[in-house]
Parts: structure tokens; sequence; C-alpha cells
């Protein structure tokens, strides 16, 4: 095996879920040279999620890998700290404690729902969020620590997000 698909492979298996362009920012590569070394680790389970193509060792499942996904973008990964924390919440709450929109929350809410991550019940007209899973989330959280562009990828987003509300 080629060096570089030796770095490309130990960086995948470090960091699970990390998404292509995450991974050629951390290796410093062109990504016709990361397409073409992916493409020969056959081993590696690529998978697509809200839109980021995301890779992973052998060993997740399906759901382990959306979620692990979505716990690299940092609203989301903040909604379910919060949720770990509080065991339920309702939306309007999550969003007053994160200092977002409630428009962002349910953009967030959407990918984590469909995922089977969070659950939102409604009880007498009454949303209420929970995790589905939060054992496993919580180990998923501690496998999913942000890089620094990464993390500063989901401010400027939260940024911009900021700046299209309605005042």
């Amino acid at each position: 095996m080629s060096e570089t698909r030796q770095r490309i492979r130990d960086h995948i298996e470090r960091d699970p879920g990390v998404h292509f362009r995450e991974l050629t920012r951390a290796l410093d590569l062109g990504t016709g040279q990361v397409q073409y070394h992916l493409r020969r680790l056959d081993d590696l389970t690529a998978e697509s999620v809200s839109g980021r193509k995301h890779y992973y060792p052998p060993g997740y499942d399906p759901w382990e890998r959306r979620t692990l996904a979505l716990l690299r973008r940092e609203t989301a990964r903040d909604v379910i700290v919060t949720l770990l924390e509080r065991e339920t919440a309702r939306p309007g709450t999550v969003a007053d404690h994160l200092g977002i929109a409630r428009s962002t929350l349910e953009h967030h809410l959407d990918g984590l729902v469909e995922c089977g991550v969070v659950e939102k019940r409604r009880d007498a007209g009454r949303v209420t969020l929970s995790l589905c899973r939060p054992v496993e989330t919580t180990r998923l959280l501690r496998t999913a620590e942000p890089t620094l562009s990464e993390r500063l990828t989901d401010r400027f987003e939260r940024l911009v997000d900021g700046l299209l509300e309605e005042p």
C-alpha cells in the first residue's frame, strides 16, 4: 500500500465520519489524489449525509454512520449535548439555550429526527425533544471531536443563518 493511501486510511480510522473536504484539508492533498486513493480502499464505507460525503472504517452500522456525520456539525452536536444534559426539552428552550433561531434549530432537528437520533413527541399540543439512543450517542460523541476547520465552517454557517434571519 502506498504511503498516501495509508495516510488516508489511518486518518479515517482515527476520525471516523470525516467528510471529504476535511480529509483533503487535514492531509494537505489534492481532491483528485484523495479520490484516486479512496477508490482503491475498498473496505471503507462512504455515505452522503446532508450533502457531504463521509468516510468510515469497517465496523460502523448505518445508524452509527449517520449519527457520526451529524455530530460533525456544531449546531447538531450542541443540540445533542443539550438533550444529554436535560434528557428532554422543548424546542424553544433548546434554541434559547444555544442562542440560535428556532428555524436554525428546526433545520438541524429535521436531520436528527430523520436519522433516528432525536425523537419529537407531541403531548397535549406541546412538542418535547429527547434522544432515541442516549448511551450509544454519548459513545459516538466522544469519537467525533471536531477539528478547528470544522468548527470554523460551522460557525460561519451559523453567522450566515443569523444574518439571513428576519429582524
